[in-house]
């Protein structure tokens, strides 16, 4: 699983389903490396600043750009949205987020949008939990 955010390794496991995640950051010069994990990635995660509207081009436009890399975009495997920092006033909702990453149009993979607050840890276990059924549905579809 690939997990794009900050700068850190995390391992997390949950009823027998192991995670290897890779924070990879979404900085500019960083995103060139993202493509090197997506041949073994299962699932990815998204990180989204809900306050920050004109940063939503960008992660569309990232978006866009790896559902059309040829290691992603004829699998399936899930992507989870996790709108942070919806504790600030300004916020997007996720219905505002979906819209303005143009979700609708994803209909080959199973996608998820959680509202979070990495600060208090709200929505993180919403968003595993989807995310570990997710990829258990994958993986005993596969057998």
């Amino acid at each position: 699983m690939c997990f794009f955010g900050q700068n850190n390794y995390i391992w997390f496991a949950d009823q027998n389903v192991g995670f290897t995640a890779f924070d990879m950051s979404g900085h500019g010069r960083y995103r060139d490396l993202w493509e090197h994990y997506y041949k073994d990635c299962q699932g990815v995660i998204f990180v989204i600043d809900s306050s920050d509207r004109l940063r939503l081009v960008v992660v569309r436009e990232e978006l866009d750009l790896m559902l059309q890399h040829p290691d992603i975009c004829g699998r399936r495997f899930p992507i989870l949205f996790f709108a942070n920092k919806m504790d600030v006033r300004d916020a997007l909702s996720s219905v505002k987020i979906a819209a303005g990453l143009g979700l609708e149009r994803v209909l080959d993979k199973p996608w998820h949008i959680c509202a979070s607050n990495a600060l208090t840890g709200e929505g993180l276990q919403e968003g595993v939990e989807w995310l570990t059924q997710q990829v258990r549905e994958m993986v005993s579809n596969r057998s």
